[in-house]
C-alpha cells in the first residue's frame, strides 16, 4: 500500500471511530444517570430473596454424650491429623463449635452447631450429615425462636446429606431449584447461622460448577461460590436470585480457619435425589460397575493413541463384577455413559452412583484405536467394603536410570499378600526427586505389572520393555498400588 492509500485508510478508521463515539456507543452518561435506580432495584431484589428464604432456614444444635476424658482431658482440643475437615475448619474453630467440659468425670456433652433448610410444611429439613452425625439429641430453632426436638430420618455420609424431621405443621418452606441450570457468574446468596449468628445472609456469585477432587466426601460435584460461608453455615441453603435453593452449603477451603472466598455447596439436584432415597428407603442405593478408574493426563492419552484427555480410564476391573461380565477391560477409556459424554473419573463415578441397581447402562469405550459399546447390568455398591492397602516397604534395589527409579524383584511375602503370581512384576524400591518416575506419580512400593501392554516378569523384562518404549519417547506403565491398579505415563528423556 502506498503512502496516499495508507493515509486514506487511517482517516477512514478515525472517522468510523468518531461516528461510533458520537452515536453514543461510548457515552456512559445514560448508564451513570440511571445507576441509583438500578442499584435500588437490585437492593430490593436482594431484600425480597432474603425475606422469602430466611424464615425457612433453621439453627441446628446437636449433642452427644462422650466417654469420660479422665486426667488427660483434651482429646477434642485438636482435630486428628487425618480428619477430613481439618484443612477446611482448623483446630481453633473446631474447638469453638464442638465443645464441652473437658475435665475428668463420667463423661461430657459434645455439642455441634449448623444450619438446615425446611423443605416441607410438616417439618422435613435438609442439612449436612456431618452436622447431625452420631448425635443423641438434636434441637432445631426456627427464626421465630420456636425450638423443637428433631429426629434423623436418614443420613448419607458419602454425599454429606441428611434429612431430619420436627413434629410441626404449617412451617415456612424453601423451594428447591434446578442446580443444573446454574452458570458461572450468577448471583447467589448463602443463608445460615455462622458463629451462632442466626439468619445471616451473604452474597456472592457462582465461582465454578462441577467441582470435584476436593477431597471432602466420596461423591463430589460441588458448586463453588465466593459468598461468605463460615462454621455454622453447614447445612444451610445457597439460593439463586429467584429465592430457590440451588445448593446445600457444606465446607470452605481456608488456610486460616475462616472465610477466604472459596466455599462449596452440594447441588440441589443431588441433595433432592439423596433426600428422596432417604425418605423412601431410609438409605441410599448406589450403582456399581466394579472398576477402578482414573483421569487421563496428556501423556496417558497419547500413550493410548488419543489426543483428548476427556474420559475415564479403567485401571482395574474387579473379578466377578458387572463390568467384567460385560467385557470391560483394564486400559479401556469410557467416553460416554448412556450417551452422555464423560469428562473425567469423578463424573463417571457420580453418574454410576445415581443409577438404580439392576438397570442396564451403555458404556461407549475407546479400546486400542476403536470405539465400541458395552451393555452393563449395574450392580449395587456396598459402602462398608473398604479395600485394604498393602504395606509399602522401602528397600533398595537395582536402578532404572531412564525413569529415575530403583526397582527390584517383588519380595515373596509381599507377592503372597497381594495375590501376585510368583515372579510377576517388579517393585519400585525408590523414586528420585527429579526423575521421570516421580513426575509420572510413581511411589516406592508400587508394583509395575506392564510396560506398554508388555507383561513384566522380572527386572530384565522390565528393562527390555522400557528400551522398546524409547522408540516413541513415551512410556505407559500398569502399576499395582496396594489392592488397586493404576496407569501412569510419561515422556522418556
Amino acid at each position: 500500500m502506498n503512502k496516499d492509500g495508507l493515509r486514506m485508510a487511517t482517516v477512514t478508521i478515525i472517522c468510523a471511530a468518531v461516528m461510533v463515539f458520537v452515536s453514543g456507543a461510548y457515552l456512559p452518561a445514560p448508564a451513570a444517570k440511571n445507576s441509583p435506580a438500578f442499584l435500588k432495584e437490585m437492593g430490593e431484589a436482594f431484600v425480597e430473596v432474603a425475606q422469602k428464604v430466611t424464615p425457612a432456614v433453621v439453627n441446628i444444635m446437636s449433642s452427644k454424650t462422650m466417654a469420660g476424658a479422665g486426667p488427660g482431658a483434651g482429646q477434642f482440643d485438636k482435630l486428628p491429623e487425618d480428619h477430613p475437615f481439618k484443612e477446611f475448619f482448623g483446630d481453633d474453630l473446631f474447638k469453638k463449635f464442638f465443645k464441652g467440659p473437658y475435665g475428668g468425670g463420667k463423661g461430657f456433652r459434645r455439642q455441634g452447631v449448623g444450619s438446615g433448610v425446611i423443605v416441607s410444611a410438616d417439618g422435613v429439613i435438609l442439612t449436612n450429615a456431618h452436622v447431625v452425625k452420631d448425635a443423641d439429641e438434636i434441637k432445631v430453632t426456627l427464626p421465630d425462636k420456636r425450638t423443637f426436638d428433631a429426629k434423623v430420618i436418614g443420613a448419607d455420609p458419602e454425599s454429606d446429606i441428611a434429612v431430619i424431621k420436627v413434629n410441626a405443621t404449617n412451617l415456612p418452606v424453601a423451594q428447591l431449584g434446578d442446580s443444573s441450570k446454574m452458570r458461572v457468574g450468577e448471583i447467589v446468596l448463602a443463608v445460615g447461622n455462622p458463629f451462632k449468628l442466626s439468619s445471616t445472609v451473604t452474597s456472592g456469585i457462582v465461582s465454578a460448577t462441577g467441582r470435584t477432587n476436593v477431597g471432602i466426601i466420596d461423591y463430589e460435584d460441588f458448586i463453588q461460590t465466593d459468598a461468605a460461608i463460615n462454621p455454622g453455615n453447614s447445612g444451610g441453603p445457597l439460593v439463586n436470585v429467584n429465592g430457590e435453593v440451588i445448593g446445600i452449603n457444606t465446607a470452605i477451603a481456608t488456610g486460616s480457619g475462616g472465610y477466604q472466598g472459596v466455599g462449596f455447596a452440594i447441588p440441589s439436584n443431588t441433595a433432592a435425589h439423596i433426600m428422596n432415597s432417604l425418605l423412601k428407603e431410609g438409605k441410599v442405593r448406589r450403582g456399581l460397575l466394579g472398576v477402578h478408574i482414573q483421569d487421563l493426563t496428556p501423556s496417558l492419552a497419547k500413550s493410548f493413541g488419543r489426543e483428548e484427555i476427556k474420559g475415564a480410564l479403567v485401571s482395574q476391573v474387579i473379578s466377578g463384577s458387572p463390568a467384567e461380565k460385560a467385557g470391560v477391560q483394564s486400559g479401556d477409556i469410557v467416553l460416554k455413559y448412556n450417551g452422555q459424554p464423560v469428562e473425567g473419573a469423578a463424573q463417571l463415578k457420580n453418574m454410576v452412583g445415581v443409577e438404580k441397581p439392576g438397570a442396564t447402562a451403555t458404556l461407549t469405550i475407546f479400546r486400542k484405536g476403536s470405539t465400541l459399546e458395552k451393555k452393563v447390568m449395574v450392580g449395587e455398591r456396598d459402602s462398608k467394603k473398604i479395600a485394604s492397602e498393602a504395606q509399602e516397604e522401602t528397600e533398595s534395589g537395582k536402578s532404572s536410570t531412564e525413569l529415575g527409579i530403583a526397582i527390584e524383584p517383588v519380595p515373596q511375602a509381599l507377592a503372597e499378600k497381594l495375590n501376585l503370581p510368583k515372579g510377576k512384576g517388579v517393585r519400585v524400591a525408590d523414586v528420585q526427586g527429579d526423575g521421570v518416575g516421580q513426575t509420572m506419580g510413581l511411589k516406592a512400593g508400587d508394583i509395575i505389572l506392564e510396560v506398554d501392554d508388555k507383561v513384566v516378569d522380572d527386572v530384565a523384562s522390565f528393562k527390555t520393555a522400557l528400551q522398546e518404549s524409547k522408540k516413541s519417547n513415551v512410556v505407559r506403565l500398569k502399576v499395582q498400588r496396594g489392592n488397586n491398579t493404576l496407569f501412569f505415563a510419561g515422556n522418556l528423556k
